[in-house]
Parts: C-alpha cells; structure tokens; sequence
C-alpha cells in the first residue's frame, strides 16, 4: 500500500530531548492590519520555551566538565526553566534542586515532582539580597551541596546561545525572511538577548518589542535607564527586580507595560478567539504585541511567543473563582453583603452535600475545592453546617463513621443574615469562628467566610 504523504514525513526520534526546538508558528486570525504570528513554544516535551535552555545549559556544563554522572544540578526558578530542566536531568541522570518563590501555580510544582526534582520553596516577597531570595538561597543551597552546579540561568551564556542557535534561526525561515517585529518577555533575559544578537546580523531592521508586569522594572528601565522601585504581580516567568546579567536590551525600541489584569484576560481571549491554551506571560506578550500593532501606522509581520501552556493555570487565571477573588472578574456591586459572596448558590457555584450523603462524601469534597465547611442542603435551603472538625470529631476514635451520615454531625445552630446587615456585624460574627449563611429574599444566597471577607477588602485596595 503506498505511504500517505503524512506517513513520509514522520519520524522517529531517540530520546524526548530530540523533540526540543522545532516548534509551529501559527499566524493569528483576529488582527486587521497588522499579521501577528504566534512562535508555539508549549509544543517542546517539557510545555515551554524554556526546554531549549535548560538542555543548552546542561550540555555547556558537561563540555566544560562541570558535571558529571551523580552530580547534583541547583537552580532558581519562576517555574517553566525548572520544568525544562528537571526534565533534561532527569533523562540524562542528575539530580535536581530547584528553588521556587511562593507565587508558582500548584500545576508546576506537581509537575517538577513528578520529574523527580527536589523543590524548595521560598518567599516572593522579598528582594534581591535577603537571604529568602530565591536566587540568593539557590546560590547557597548549590555551595553547601557537594558536588553540586548552580545552573544560574541568569547569568549563563548557554542561556541566549540556545536562542540565538535555534529559536532565532527558526523564526527566520518560518517567517520567510521578513520580521518587522518581535515581542518578547523578560525573565533572564536569554530569549531577547539570543534573538536580537541573530537578527542584528540577518535583519537590522526587524524591531525588538519588549512585553513587561506591571511592577517589573524593566520597562522602566528601557525607557529611562534608571532602575525604578520593583513591585508585586502575579503574572509568572516574566518581569524582574533587576537587570539580568545576560540580559542585552540595548536592541529594544519600544516597551509596554501590562497589568495583570490585562495579561490573564488576553490569554482566556487568545483561548476562544484561536484555540491556544496559553500561559499567563504569553497573555502579556500577546496584549503588549496588540498594543503594537494597533499604534502601528503600516502593515507589519509581527511575531511573539506562546512561551507555555495554560494547563499550568488552570486552578489560577483559567478559573473564574480565583479570577473573581482577586478582583480580576467584575459583577455589578450591590452594595451590602452579597458583594462578599464570591460563589453565590442560585449561579450552581457553591458545592454542598445533602443531609443523607455520607463524612466520606463530604471530606472528599472538601478536599476537592479545598474548603474547609460545606452547607448542607435540603429542599432549597440550608438545613447545617458541616466543617473540617466535625468530621474529625466523629471519626478520630472510630473510623467507621466515616460511613454514616452527615445529619448526624452537621451543625444546626445557624446564623443568618440579610443584604442589609452591616459589614461590623458581619465582622464579629466571624470573629467567633462563625460563618455567615446569607439570604436574600427568602432565598439561600451564599455563604461567608473569612477568606470571603479578606477577599473583599483586599479587592478595596
């Protein structure tokens, strides 16, 4: 039977590591006058960009005889390197301790331990210099571990080669040798650097578009040269409190500032308009390579990058709830107390269980949306409270009551409140260890909690 023309042009690799690189490009639909095209790093084995570093920097340290078999790799990392890397050491037999500030998606980390890779987590809060710097404790951990290499992808020159050898190259010929533009993000810098270096020397002319968090200093950086005051942002893998040191953005002529907020709803918007399932900084270089192309006066070939995939976010941006909790999803404001309520019963948001359902039912429940009390309803209403120490009351000297069920251990006593009760009322109630079960017009609206009281304030800020 002759061979379809699809069956000729599949191959055969050896190892995962020969999957690296090569990645599509996909040119997005929903532009005018502009062409952007979308570089799909999330089809590297390890989901990101950050594959082809973490095997460049790893073959650089073997060259140079810095590691060797049994040899214990350290790094310090905002997620997708330590993806890459834990991979890589992992299929070639290190290994692996990464360092990671407390910001990572839940995705990531359950990922890196599936790889093997030993994590320690650190704050994220604090700056370069304190010992919780995630750089600064990876440093140390790397000295006081024998036989140990710090990675140090900041600073390593293995880092931008690897873009500069194949990303770059790739971009090139894909795009038929005309880029007008390239946007890209910054975490060490290894990518802008890498690209800009090759086409300094195919195609001076292609521009270099930097996409920076709100509260990174690097936009600042380009525009001023003057290093500003870091802030916070929730957006991962890109933005810095510092200028890398390999980090060359003398090439960059132009760079934008996106928010948070406008990073997570471009990536759900890049989601339905084109079907990619993409990170949160993708979401940021896609609005930064918008704002570009909408101010740009002619037609350009645009290009950025997919540089993960959003199957790492879906507890975070891709979730409403979290979306919603921290103020990124608006609903009209009532003005009393159903603003509180981020999960309101009549939507189908609150889990519950039924008075005959089982502890079991219920803890593995609660287990699942990782909440600590659930109502319990019947007919419409709620008819307890059933919370984390119920259960363990019930079944801490007999386990068996694991099987009986939850009418037996739910709490009666209820409070209840209206729209119009005061936000000091309501504070005190939850001062007790309470939770408020709130109804409007005689109808079961949602609970509040402390966290949903936290929420609130927080979204005030």
């Amino acid at each position: 039977m002759k061979k379809t023309g699809t069956e000729e042009n599949m191959q055969t690799v050896r190892t995962v590591l020969d999957l690296i690189g090569n990645t599509p490009l996909l040119k997005a639909r929903y532009l005018g006058k502009c062409e952007l095209f979308l570089k799909l790093e999330n089809h590297n084995p390890g989901g990101s960009i950050k594959d082809r570093i973490a095997l460049s920097m790893i073959a650089a340290a073997e060259r140079e005889g810095k590691i060797r078999q049994g040899s214990t790799l350290v790094e310090a990392t905002a997620g997708n390197t330590g993806l890459g890397l834990a991979l890589v050491a992992a299929q070639k037999g290190y290994k692996m301790i990464l360092v990671i500030p407390d910001k990572m998606s839940q995705e990531k980390i359950s990922h890196l331990k599936a790889l093997g890779a030993e994590i320690v987590v650190t704050r994220s809060d604090v700056e370069k210099g304190h010992p919780e710097y995630y750089q600064d404790l990876a440093e140390r951990i790397a000295r006081e571990t024998p036989d140990s290499f710090y990675i140090n992808q900041f600073a390593n020159p293995a880092n931008p080669a690897a873009h500069e050898q194949t990303t770059a190259p790739e971009i090139w010929e894909q795009m038929e040798r005309r880029v007008d533009a390239v946007v890209c993000g910054v975490g060490s810098g290894g990518t802008i650097t890498g690209l800009s270096r090759y086409f300094s020397r195919v195609s001076p002319k292609t521009e270099f578009i930097l996409a920076d968090p709100a509260g990174s200093v690097l936009a600042g950086y380009v525009r001023t040269k003057k290093l500003g005051k870091a802030g916070s942002w929730l957006v991962e893998g890109i933005g810095e409190d510092f200028i890398p040191p390999i980090a060359d953005l003398s090439r960059v002529s132009k760079a934008y500032t996106i928010g948070d907020e406008e990073s997570f709803s471009t990536a759900r918007e890049l989601l339905r308009s084109e079907g990619v399932l993409a990170g949160s900084s993708s979401g940021t270089l896609a609005a930064a390579a918008l704002r570009y192309c909408r101010e740009s006066s002619a037609p350009k070939r645009v290009v950025t990058f997919v540089a993960d995939s959003g199957n790492k976010y879906l507890s975070k941006m891709f979730n409403d709830f979290w979306m919603a909790d921290h103020g990124f999803l608006r609903k009209a404001a009532s003005g009393d107390l159903r603003d509180l309520v981020g999960r309101p019963f009549h939507e189908g948001s609150v889990s519950s269980v039924k008075p005959a359902d089982t502890l079991m039912t219920a803890f593995l429940r609660m287990r699942l949306y990782e909440y600590a009390q659930l109502p319990v309803i019947e007919g419409g209403r709620v008819a307890g409270i059933l919370d984390e120490s119920d259960i363990l009351l019930a079944v801490h000297t007999d386990v068996s009551a694991y099987h009986k069920p939850v009418r037996e251990y739910m709490t009666k006593n209820l409070v209840t409140v209206q729209p119009s009760t005061s936000l000091e009322e309501m504070t005190v109630i939850l001062e007790k260890g309470l939770v408020g079960l709130l109804y409007c017009e005689g109808k079961f609206y949602g609970l509040i909690t402390r966290v949903d009281l936290l929420n609130h304030l927080r979204r005030r800020l």
